[in-house]
């Protein structure tokens, strides 16, 4: 009825690691093949053929430094890095900038996804120095690894995009002060050591954090926030879902209207937005404007998992279909394009194809005409905001600019019709779309992303009644402790089945979250058993006496400092989620040692939330439950009997954050977790129905199996005092 096109085979999917060589022989061969060729990162392989002389992170190439008194280049970055490729193309594509750097450094390259501890090192270093943070992030060393002049991405050449020095000039200059300066060199290098050593061991605080930290940080944010648009500060603006996930919970404990208010605008700006991808679902890295319209086009699992989570809980708590519709497609999304064959998600897609940011997201009004006829396409630009001038080099990014009622009423629809249409439209796009060349797929399995993506497909199987995303987080915890397990030791990441580097805070703090949400959302128990065996791993090798975790196990390479990892950005720190973990686990078991545990990483993070608390919003979600009474829930099912998919539902339709919840049969299956949950001793189900227990520190509430009472029991709230 709308000219539809007819579907097509979808393009091949390129993968991270299949960069061309820009500089090639007469036969076609690589003029230039560097160490990386045989690395496992997709992100160094891509650099493999630059005429640049790279070296791995590792001693060989330090040693050369220190044997040749050079100085070290160290560049970081991550495969799907927009303005990493822009960086290579200029600066370590260009044959002479790359002559100078291998007449007169050793330059390392990393992949922060792979080393996420020295990128943590000398992230912080470059912040030291006054410089602001971001990737690609270029560092100047010592051979003994003393960072001396950083910095984040750097135009070839003075004149370049409008700057005043290029990283030639750069290049040229430091290397000249290491050479004639050495004690100059030497003392900034020692000055921002001594920087990273106070930072990394600040003193704990004496008392437990309080309310009051939470009210100090709800305050920065409401002052913080952007009434027109959504979200937090100007641009550019990326989605903040641990501070989403805050409010929310704020909102619950204080009844706040203004909170829920802030975080359903951001919700809906980001939805109809350009920085959510209007046909295949799932987010872009951030938006370059404060109206979230244009993105940085690349997409990360990570980001991805924490939003499809806080679209979920804000479904719970507002009842909007609209907002679980969008974490549906989001986990859809992932679901659809980034797992791999046994179950695991891939890392990332890249922002580029065709050599082109966003070339694969972008439409002018002649492709959706070509796509959808002339009347789809009618409906299709008035949606979608499609124009002539586009925003991206002529070309529109697809988003909603305005309500679909609004639409309906220009051309004559009822909301029902328009809707309805819609479907069709972005399939035919989506159709199309598949046809183009589209952007690499870095194919890594990290774990720590696999935990924060199982527990958001864990999440939702439980809000959305939807055993597939059930299956989903099942076969990932499957494919990760299959991969990348040695025992009770995670390692880092696995490509095409083979893994690498040694597991860190963020993998075994994440993928125990995972693992405790998979096993409310299943109620089997290897899940729990799992991340029990892994919370004790992380207990003997992680732990820093003063409170929290370090970043490296004590066994690990020791870099400039151990970090403890004090910030939550686009990732949650592993301390944060941490903390939640061992609130979850004493409720569970009911061991008085993880509540301590817990207790003594607040002291230690108590003066960073006081002072700061806007940096820790995910460790604030931590106190919330901390200063709660968490509900402890348990619904016990007789053998043989009717199940408990009436209870569930009253409890899945409720944002109920701060509660463990067990799901068990009577009988042997109960006394056989009761030896490690305590809570499900001697309860049993009343008159062969499923029967609810809500339980708070231990002292239970009257058995129910009515629905309408469990309801009631849940809606009970701890105000926030």
């Amino acid at each position: 009825m709308y000219g539809l096109a007819r579907p097509a085979p979808r393009s091949p999917v390129a993968t991270a690691d299949e960069a061309p060589a820009r500089h090639r022989n007469a036969d076609g061969s690589p003029r230039y093949t560097n160490r990386l060729a045989t690395e496992a990162s997709p992100y160094l392989r891509q650099h493999a053929h630059n005429p640049v002389d790279w070296y791995p992170w590792g001693e060989e190439a330090f040693a050369r430094a220190r044997a040749e008194h050079r100085p070290i280049l160290l560049s970081i970055g991550y495969s799907s890095c927009h303005w990493c490729h822009v960086m290579e193309e200029e600066s370590f594509e260009d044959e002479e900038i790359a002559a100078y750097l291998n007449e007169h450094y050793v330059a390392i390259k990393v992949d922060r996804e792979q080393r996420p501890d020295v990128d943590a090192v000398y992230m912080s270093a470059v912040q030291a120095m006054g410089n602001g943070g971001g990737w690609p992030l270029t560092v100047w060393l010592t051979p003994e690894r003393q960072p001396f002049y950083g910095g984040t991405y750097f135009p070839p050449r003075a004149g370049a995009r409008g700057a005043r020095f290029g990283f030639l000039d750069l290049l040229q200059r430091l290397d000249q002060a290491y050479r004639d300066q050495p004690d100059r060199v030497a003392a900034a290098a020692a000055d921002v050591v001594g920087r990273l050593e106070r930072a990394a061991a600040p003193p704990p605080g004496e008392a437990l954090p309080d309310a009051t930290v939470l009210r100090h940080a709800y305050a920065e944010f409401r002052d913080d926030f952007d009434a027109e648009h959504g979200g937090f500060g100007q641009a550019p603006k990326f989605p903040s879902p641990a501070v989403l996930a805050l409010l929310l919970r704020y909102h619950r404990r204080t009844g706040d209207p203004d909170a829920l208010a802030m975080v359903v605008r951001t919700l809906e700006a980001m939805a109809a937005g350009g920085i959510q991808d209007q046909l295949g679902g799932g987010f872009h890295r951030y938006a370059t404007d404060s109206a979230w319209r244009v993105p940085h086009f690349e997409k990360m699992l990570y980001d991805n998992a924490l939003l499809a989570a806080v679209y979920t809980e804000a479904s719970q708590a507002t009842g909007r279909p609209d907002l679980a519709e969008v974490a549906r497609r989001t986990l859809d999304w992932m679901a659809r394009d980034m797992t791999a064959p046994d179950g695991g998600f891939y890392a990332a897609v890249d922002a580029d194809s065709e050599g082109v940011e966003g070339r694969f997201y972008t439409w002018t009004p002649d492709e959706i005409a070509a796509a959808l006829g002339p009347r789809g396409a009618e409906f299709a630009t008035a949606y979608f905001d499609v124009a002539a001038e586009g925003q991206v080099d002529g070309r529109s990014v697809l988003h909603v600019a305005e309500p679909i009622a609004a639409l309906a009423a220009r051309q004559g629809l009822t909301v029902d019709e328009a809707t309805g249409l819609l479907v069709p439209v972005r399939a035919a796009l989506l159709d199309a779309r598949g046809r183009r060349p589209r952007p690499a797929v870095d194919r890594k399995v990290v774990v720590a992303w696999n935990g924060l993506a199982i527990s958001a497909f864990a999440r939702a199987a439980q809000a959305f009644d939807e055993p597939r995303y059930a299956e989903a987080a099942s076969r990932a915890a499957t494919a990760v402790l299959a991969q990348l397990a040695d025992g009770d030791r995670l390692r880092r990441s696995a490509l095409d089945g083979v893994a690498t580097g040694r597991g860190f805070l963020d993998d075994y703090a994440f993928l125990i979250a995972g693992l405790l949400d998979l096993f409310e959302a299943t109620g089997d128990p290897r899940w729990l058993e799992r991340a029990l065996a892994f919370q004790a791993t992380l207990d003997a090798g992680f732990t820093d006496p003063a409170g929290g975790y370090f970043q490296t196990a004590s066994d690990g390479e020791a870099l400039l400092v151990r970090e403890k990892p004090d910030f939550d950005g686009s990732e949650p720190s592993g301390n944060s989620v941490a903390l939640e973990n061992l609130l979850r686990l004493h409720e569970l078991t009911g061991d008085d040692r993880w509540r301590e545990q817990a207790e003594t990483l607040l002291r230690a993070f108590g003066p960073a939330l006081a002072g700061n608390p806007q940096m820790l919003p995910r460790m604030l979600c931590g106190l919330d439950m901390a200063l709660d009474r968490p509900k402890e829930i348990v619904i016990v099912t007789p053998p043989g009997g009717r199940g408990a998919s009436e209870l569930l539902a009253a409890l899945h339709a409720r944002f109920v954050p701060n509660r463990v919840l067990v799901v068990v049969a009577e009988g042997a299956p109960q006394r056989s977790l009761a030896k490690t949950v305590p809570l499900v001793e001697e309860k049993v189900a009343q008159d062969g129905r499923a029967t609810a227990y809500v339980c708070e520190r231990r002292v239970c509430q009257r058995p129910t199996t009515e629905p309408e009472g469990f309801a009631r029991e849940l809606e009970r709230v701890t105000p926030l005092s």
